[in-house]
């Protein structure tokens, strides 16, 4: 199992630096400096006002499907039709409540045609997950790891054309990257749903209450872990835009910092995706899983860290160089952002172990702390810092959770945080952080030729300190990989 994660953790990077990051800074950067602070700033609290209410959209039956297809495959013949029509009805649900929701919070009904289109987006995003828990539970992670660019790569023509090609491309407006969305959404899930119709057998679309009702009974306290996970994730920038003047327009500036904080929030997912039917899989099967998650923290710290570091060193010039609004404040508010992202990626690995573990009600009692700190912070200091303050609060309660999560993999699972681990991580982080900062001081280059000197130098000390063992890593690929054993 060691080896199938080592092998698909490769191909999903790969693939996702090629893609995302070319999205992220290509497309939804460029549509922001295009559109201005102000209109992307309401979109983005929009999209996360909209990304709350995923709780009624899903219901934990994605988490709940991907373990159970990765411990029981046989039976996706004979649950996929009833998840199918769930997932209709509950986005439907979803749709209406998150228009009464918007009514109820006082938005005028000019936003509404973009957010009812928003909110079609979110439930086609929903199922293509769905679909995607289906083709990773049953063991084709390659397949997976497509799929899960597929959307951003035919974004990246549709919105280059628009932005780039099109006659008209100076009135380029923000409602057009919205429908470009769901079109590009719509046509991930129709590949998606063929992908899956493929490994079905004799089935249709049949409907059942006792069984959907059974069904959402099992899920529904992964989709309490949903819920407060998008309550402390997601809460920030519609609490921005709601508790200040220049709610917009400070929205907007946190968009521009968080943006860094998604891109590379990609190598975390990553590890996540894959994590979880493996996780899942092998405790069914009563295999040793504390190698497993020793060998992924290891990878995602040095990464994380690397990214992290160089970021806050640089934060100034990266913040400048992408953004017309980029200042001190903007940078700032990135420094803390990124921060946050180590904690984010311990979350990541700890997190995924207790989910396919099925401890969700513990995972729900620490996420309940997340929200009451993540709030408490919020309503604090955005009044007084705006943007700045969303990060703050962000940082500290990311590393509140992930600090909870690693007591209880020790207290439910029995694996400890070993002090030979923690050293090795310590003297890691103490030794990239002297170094960088020496070259930020000493080397007379252009600050993005010291920004990579800076990412190498740190990838090089994981390899020193064995964070990266390229020794193991090629005994693992040795052998032929069989998507599925």
């Amino acid at each position: 199992m060691k080896r199938e994660f080592i092998i698909n953790i490769i191909l999903l990077i790969l693939i996702n630096l090629l893609i995302k990051p070319f999205y992220l800074f290509g497309i939804d950067r460029t549509i922001q400096n295009t559109v201005g602070e102000q209109d992307y700033g309401l979109y983005y609290a929009l999209f996360n006002f909209a990304f709350v209410f995923q709780i009624i959209n899903d219901l934990g039956l994605q988490n709940y499907n991907n373990r159970n297809i990765a411990q029981h495959r046989f039976l996706l013949s004979k649950y996929f039709p009833h998840f199918l029509w769930l997932k209709l009805g509950l986005g439907l649900i979803y749709l209406v409540s998150l228009l009464v929701g918007a009514f109820l919070f006082g938005y005028q009904l000019s936003v509404f045609p973009i957010l009812f289109f928003i909110g079609i987006n979110w439930m086609l995003n929903a199922m293509i997950l769905f679909m995607r828990s289906n083709i990773s539970g049953l063991g084709f992670y390659r397949t997976d790891s497509l799929l899960s660019v597929l959307d951003r790569l035919l974004l990246i023509g549709l919105c280059g054309y628009l932005l780039w090609f099109a006659p008209y491309r100076a009135d380029f407006q923000i409602e057009w990257f919205v429908y470009a969305q769901t079109c590009t959404l719509g046509l991930t899930l129709a590949i998606a749903f063929s992908i899956v119709a493929k490994q079905l057998k004799h089935w249709s679309m049949r409907f059942s209450w006792p069984l959907s009702l059974l069904l959402l009974k099992k899920s529904y306290p992964y989709a309490l872990v949903i819920f407060l996970m998008l309550l402390y994730t997601r809460v920030d920038a519609f609490m921005i835009e709601r508790l200040r003047e220049d709610g917009a327009y400070q929205a907007g500036l946190y968009a521009t910092a968080y943006r860094l904080l998604d891109a590379s929030n990609i190598l975390g997912l990553l590890f996540a995706t894959l994590l979880l039917p493996m996780f899942s899989r092998m405790i069914k099967l009563q295999q040793e899983i504390s190698s497993l998650l020793q060998m992924s923290f290891k990878l995602i710290w040095a990464g994380a860290y690397t990214i992290a570091i160089a970021c806050i060193l640089f934060r100034n010039e990266i913040m400048m160089a992408l953004y017309e609004s980029g200042s001190p404040f903007t940078a700032d508010t990135l420094a803390w952002l990124m921060l946050s992202f180590i904690s984010i990626c311990g979350c990541y690995i700890y997190g995924t172990l207790l989910t396919a573990n099925g401890n969700l009600r513990r995972m729900n009692q620490v996420f309940v702390l997340g929200v009451i700190l993540n709030i408490g912070l919020n309503l604090w200091l955005i009044p007084r810092s705006g943007a700045l303050g969303a990060a703050i609060a962000t940082c500290f309660t990311q590393a509140l959770v992930w600090f909870s999560q690693v007591y209880l993999v020790n207290r439910i699972l029995h694996i400890p945080f070993k002090l030979s681990l923690f050293l090795q991580l310590a003297f890691f982080s103490a030794a990239a952080l002297g170094l960088n900062m020496l070259l930020v001081q000493q080397l007379e280059l252009n600050w993005f030729v010291k920004f990579l000197l800076c990412i190498l130098s740190s990838l090089g000390l994981a390899f020193l300190f064995k964070l990266i063992n390229p020794i193991s890593t090629l005994q693992m690929l040795g052998t032929t990989y069989k998507a599925g054993d």
